[in-house]
C-alpha cells in the first residue's frame, strides 16, 4: 500500500474516531465537526508521524527521479546525449579475421 494512501486513510480514521468520541457530547453538530477536525489534526501530528515521514520520503524520491529524467531528456534534446563511443581499433599483431 502506498504511503499516501496509508496516511490519508489514517487521517480519515482518526477524524472519524474523534468524531465518534464527541458524538455523545451535547453541542451543535457543526461544533462537533470543527472540534473533531482540530483534535484529529493535533493527534495526527504525533500519532501518524512515521507514515508522514514515509510519505515525505516517497515524495522526495519521486521528485529526484523526475528531476533526473528531465535532465536526461534535456541533454538528449540538446544533442549531448552521450559522448561518441570510440570504435575499437584492430590489433596489428593479429592477422586478418578469416572466420567468415
Amino acid at each position: 500500500m502506498s504511503a499516501a494512501l496509508k496516511y490519508t486513510l489514517g487521517r480519515i480514521g482518526l477524524f472519524v474516531a474523534v468524531l465518534a468520541a464527541l458524538w455523545f457530547v451535547d453541542v451543535n453538530v457543526f461544533l462537533k465537526l470543527m472540534l473533531a477536525l482540530a483534535f484529529s489534526a493535533a493527534l495526527s501530528f504525533f500519532l501518524l508521524r512515521g507514515w508522514r515521514d514515509e510519505l515525505a520520503g516517497e515524495m522526495a524520491d519521486a521528485t529526484e527521479r523526475r528531476r533526473t529524467e528531465k535532465e536526461r531528456l534535456r541533454t538528449a534534446l540538446a544533442g549531448e546525449d552521450q559522448a561518441p563511443t570510440p570504435t575499437p581499433t584492430p590489433d596489428p599483431t593479429e592477422g586478418p579475421d578469416t572466420t567468415r
